[in-house]
C-alpha cells in the first residue's frame, strides 16, 4: 500500500494527496513507522470504563520533524486559562467541527489554528487506534511527517508554549512511569513520561505509548538495544 492511500484503523481509506506536499521520499525511520501504522490493527484502545455514546468526537496530529539527532516530536503546553486540561501537554488537536470533511480534515484545522503548522507542510504517515478519555472524548490520533516546519506560532488563548521532544525518547521503555488515577472510585495505573519540566500523561502519554507499541512490534530496530524483544 503507498503512502497515498493508507487504511484508517475505522476501516476507511486516509487520502494523503491533500497532505503530501513534495510526494518525495522519507526519512528512513519516518518509512518504518508508516509501515507500522499501515497493518491490520484494533480500531480503539480500551482505555478506562466509559459509557461510548456519551463521548464526543476529537482529532489529534501527532507531528514528527527530522532534526540532525533524528526525529523530534512536537508538543504543545496549553494555556493556563483554558476550563479544561489547561497547563497539560497535548498535541496539537481539539473537536471535531460539523464542518470538518473527516477526523484527519479536522487534525489538520486545528494544527494549523493552535500553532500556524499549515496542511500543506504535512505528510501524512498514518492512523492510530480512537482513545476515549475519561473528559468526554474520542480521540481520533494521526501522525504526520512535518517536511519543514518553518515557524510555528501558538495561538496564545489555546497554547502556552510549542516544544519538542527527541521520538528516542518516547521508544525508550525506562522513560514510562506508572502514573495512579481514580475514575469512579476505582484506581487505574496507566502511564506518565516525564521530561525535564514537562509532566506528559493522560491521553498524550497513551498514544506516545501506543506509538512505542506499533514500533516494538515491527520495527524494533528502532528502539534503544536494551528495549527490544
Amino acid at each position: 500500500m503507498s503512502l497515498n492511500d493508507r487504511t484508517q484503523p475505522s476501516g476507511g481509506v486516509v487520502k494523503t494527496s491533500d497532505t503530501d506536499p513534495a510526494g518525495s521520499q522519507l526519512p528512513a525511520d519516518c518509512e518504518r513507522i508508516a509501515a507500522c501504522l499501515a497493518g491490520p490493527e484494533v480500531t480503539e484502545r480500551p482505555g478506562l470504563p466509559l459509557d461510548r455514546s456519551a463521548l464526543r468526537d476529537a482529532a489529534v496530529l501527532v507531528p514528527l520533524v527530522q532534526r540532525p539527532a533524528g526525529l523530534h516530536v512536537i508538543l504543545t503546553r496549553r494555556s493556563e486559562d483554558l476550563a479544561s486540561h489547561a497547563g497539560q501537554i497535548s498535541f496539537p488537536g481539539g473537536r471535531i467541527d460539523p464542518g470538518d470533511a473527516t477526523p484527519l480534515k479536522a487534525a489538520l484545522r486545528e494544527a494549523d489554528e493552535e500553532i500556524s503548522l499549515a496542511p500543506s507542510r504535512v505528510q501524512l504517515l498514518g492512523a492510530m487506534p480512537h482513545y476515549p478519555t475519561a473528559t468526554g472524548f474520542m480521540i481520533h490520533p494521526f501522525v504526520g511527517y512535518i517536511r519543514d516546519s518553518g515557524i510555528l506560532v501558538p495561538q496564545p488563548s489555546e497554547v502556552a508554549e510549542i516544544f519538542e521532544v527527541p521520538l528516542a525518547f518516547f521508544l525508550d521503555p525506562a522513560n514510562h512511569r506508572p502514573h495512579h488515577i481514580e475514575h469512579q472510585g476505582q484506581q487505574y495505573r496507566l502511564h506518565a513520561m516525564p521530561y525535564g519540566d514537562y509532566y506528559i500523561w493522560g491521553a498524550t502519554a497513551a498514544i506516545l505509548r501506543e506509538l512505542y507499541a506499533r514500533v516494538r512490534g515491527h520495527a524494533p530496530e528502532m528502539l534503544p538495544e536494551h528495549a527490544r524483544p
